[in-house]
């Protein structure tokens, strides 16, 4: 998946709010438009986008550690965030975009570099006009659910400024 992606950017406002949420997630996938820094900098990649579903691989480091040895939990918020975002921002037309609300995260169990690659899974529960709600879990090679996320994400019109475009 990341040999077909471009270099990790971001893009102009308007060569993305020109776009419905399914039609930037392709754009990214085919390389056309850049993933987010934040995948980079997380070791994170959306491998798979469906409108309401969003999946998301990651790849616990060292450098994500917490004093105690083990995976800092901002990194499984990240992950999760990431997934139930996208599976909010999977359905959204073009001109609409959206921000977390609220994100709670439960986890499970620890992670470190024993566990080579995990997986979180958001799904699109609600979304309305002005409010969605999503959850998901991260999951690893073994089944093992090692966190588990809902968001509430406040959904708006973008304004496109001359400039962004």
């Amino acid at each position: 998946m990341r040999a077909r992606q471009s270099a990790p950017g971001a893009e102009p406002r308007g060569k993305v709010f020109g776009r419905s949420g399914m039609e930037m997630f392709e754009a990214i996938f085919a390389g056309e438009l850049p993933p987010p820094p934040i995948n980079e900098t997380a070791d994170i990649l959306g491998i798979h986008i469906e409108p309401g579903i969003a999946v998301f691989q990651g790849r616990p480091d060292r450098r994500h550690y917490n004093p105690l040895g083990t995976v800092h939990g901002g990194w499984f918020a990240t992950l999760l965030d990431s997934a139930l975002g996208c599976a909010v921002h999977s359905t959204l037309p073009a001109g609409k975009g959206f921000t977390t609300l609220e994100l709670k995260v439960n986890m499970l169990r620890a992670l470190n570099t024993d566990v080579p690659l995990v997986r979180a899974e958001g799904k699109l529960i609600h979304a309305g006009r002005q409010v969605a709600v999503a959850d998901g879990q991260i999951v690893g090679p073994d089944g093992k659910i090692y966190a588990h996320a809902t968001t509430t994400c406040l959904i708006f019109d973008h304004a496109v400024s001359r400039d962004a475009a």
